[in-house]
């Protein structure tokens, strides 16, 4: 099987490592490309070459948001999911009418965090649906 490619914006390099190491145990072999903007999120998936399976998106970014993302980006076969602090209904909402197929509350527990990211890419990776190597 080969590697599932995760984009994952995020501009907290707490969050960043911590999801670097989660990722590592995936029940499939995942490589974790990281933007810490939105500006650098559009650069990657517009002309930078990277070609993700998924993409976990953070709201509250610098230089340019994680709604401003949404709007610009939104593939039909490549799942975006929020995965933010905020709690905000209007987040939820707009981030679902922007085209995230999912928000997710980043939990405060360590085991809980560890639970909903594992959890996003089982559900929005599945096993063996990567089968082939990009190109």
């Amino acid at each position: 099987m080969y590697p599932v490619d995760v984009l994952l914006v995020e501009d907290n390099v707490g969050d960043e490592f911590l999801i670097a190491l989660i990722v590592g145990d995936a029940p499939v072999p995942v490589r974790l490309h990281v933007a810490r903007d939105g500006v650098e999120a559009l650069f990657k998936l517009a002309q930078h070459g990277v070609h993700p399976d998924l993409v976990i998106l953070d709201l509250n970014l610098p230089a340019v948001s994680g709604h401003e993302v949404l709007r610009h980006y939104h593939p039909a076969d490549v799942p975006v999911v929020v995965f933010s602090s905020s709690e905000s209904e209007v987040d939820i909402r707009q981030s679902l009418a922007e085209g995230a197929r999912e928000f997710v509350h980043k939990p405060s527990s360590i085991e809980e965090y560890k639970r909903a990211v594992l959890g996003i890419i089982q559900k929005w990776v599945p096993v063996g649906s990567v089968t082939h190597p990009r190109s």
